[in-house]
């Protein structure tokens, strides 16, 4: 029905749902951006038991929208050596939030929280998603720089890309998988 795919590195399952035609060129984006890039992007975005979104940072903001499903704990760790751990969900009065911003060059990641079957977000980038500006955490570095978040952090990293038997592939329509090499 959402035709959501396997979203290799990060983990999870998603579909693009909107690519604005306009584009941002280089010299109006802030240096960080290495081209131009589409003026927004969103997906749909969805957790299972089994899955869950690897430590990771963007340059640009995301926008988090929860919108049916179980629970999810988030971990965002800010440039500034500051942590939040949240959770997204349909119960306000418990503090659970519906909408969540993560600013660009924050680590994050998330998981369902402990019984949930399944979560639906959806995430909204502007300037647009674009594989040249997502970095992968790295579990011994991440825990390093924030020690009283190293058991979620352990939770939430993968091995790194590129470890053996593995590659990562960035595909022209913005996915980006990681794969058994020779696949």
């Amino acid at each position: 029905m959402l035709k959501l795919e396997p979203l290799g590195v990060e983990g999870g399952l998603f579909a693009e749902v909107y690519r604005s035609t306009h584009q941002l060129g280089k010299e109006i984006l802030p240096n960080c951006y290495s081209g131009e890039r589409s003026l927004s992007t969103a997906i749909y975005y969805m957790l299972t038991p089994e899955t869950f979104s690897a430590m990771h940072r963007l340059k640009g903001d995301e926008i988090y929208h929860f919108y049916l499903g179980d629970p999810v704990e988030m971990l965002k760790l800010k440039p500034d050596g500051s942590a939040e751990a949240l959770l997204l969900g349909q119960n306000i009065a418990a503090g659970m939030r519906v909408q969540q911003l993560v600013c660009g060059g924050t680590w994050h990641g998330s998981r369902l929280a402990p019984g949930g079957k399944f979560a639906l977000m959806g995430t909204t980038m502007a300037p647009g998603f674009d594989p040249a500006d997502f970095e992968l955490g790295d579990r011994e570095k991440l825990s390093a720089a924030y020690p009283a978040y190293a058991p979620l952090i352990a939770m939430l990293t993968r091995e790194a890309a590129g470890a053996a038997g593995f590659e990562l592939v960035c595909y022209p329509e913005s996915r980006v998988i990681l794969k058994k090499s020779g696949e």
